[in-house]
């Protein structure tokens, strides 16, 4: 089974994305599955079964979303390949910009969009500059030029991706993402695989469920400005 991971900032039309990659796909007869990692809450499980596609949501909580992604994704790759799915996507938001939600070996997908400000991809870590694709959205809404520039400025975080300019409303852009798609590498298991990059750390009182500010309480991994 082939299997894609799909991370980008939050309300950068990942959904849209994968909704329309996948319908192309079915329409080829692939048997598509989605998994969906959130934090809180999310109606996008709705939103796919609406359009046919079977997706599953596994919500974080007050777990950090990379930790409870790297908990959960071979029992979702376990799962699909019992069902018989063709391929796996993915989809989890990057909510810090430092996510690390890609695996060696497999397809990695990031997903931006032109409105997020043209400073923003040298902002963003290891889910874009490692991603082999990244998908640039909302390019209907800017001009041509503002367009461009954003393209080079990803090319500038990441030289190696390949670029698909994608409409999630019309679709446009959808083939060329699915041709891509269709190239990812296929796993029975992931276990024994390794992340592309570490992920945050992330062990201190705050963790455990301290609430009080101050040094008398700050224990573990923490981390100090300097500001003399």
């Amino acid at each position: 089974m082939q299997l894609i991971t799909v991370s980008g900032p939050p309300s950068a039309g990942k959904t849209a994305v994968i909704a329309k990659i996948a319908e192309v796909l079915q329409h080829d007869k692939m048997k598509v599955a989605v998994v969906k990692f959130d934090c809180l809450s999310t109606k996008d499980q709705e939103f796919y079964q609406k359009k046919g596609i079977v997706a599953k949501t596994g919500l974080s909580g007050n777990i950090c979303p990379d930790h409870f992604f790297v908990s959960n994704i071979e029992d979702c790759v376990a799962w699909a390949n019992r069902k018989g799915f063709a391929m796996l996507i993915s989809e989890s938001a990057g909510l810090c910009n430092r996510c690390s939600p890609h695996i060696r070996g497999a397809l990695a997908v990031c997903v931006i969009d032109n409105l997020s400000g043209v400073e923003t991809p040298r902002k963003i870590g290891p889910m874009l500059k490692l991603a082999d694709i990244v998908v640039i959205t909302k390019g209907d809404i800017v001009s041509q030029g503002e367009r461009e520039v954003f393209a080079f400025r990803v090319k500038q975080a990441n030289p190696r991706a390949v670029i698909v300019h994608l409409n999630g409303i019309t679709g446009q852009g959808a083939q060329e993402a699915k041709e891509l798609f269709c190239n990812a590498a296929e796993f029975e298991s992931l276990i024994g695989s390794q992340l592309r990059f570490s992920m945050p750390a992330a062990t201190c009182s705050y963790c455990l469920g301290q609430v009080r500010i101050g040094e008398d309480f700050q224990m573990g991994n923490v981390k100090k400005m300097e500001l003399d």
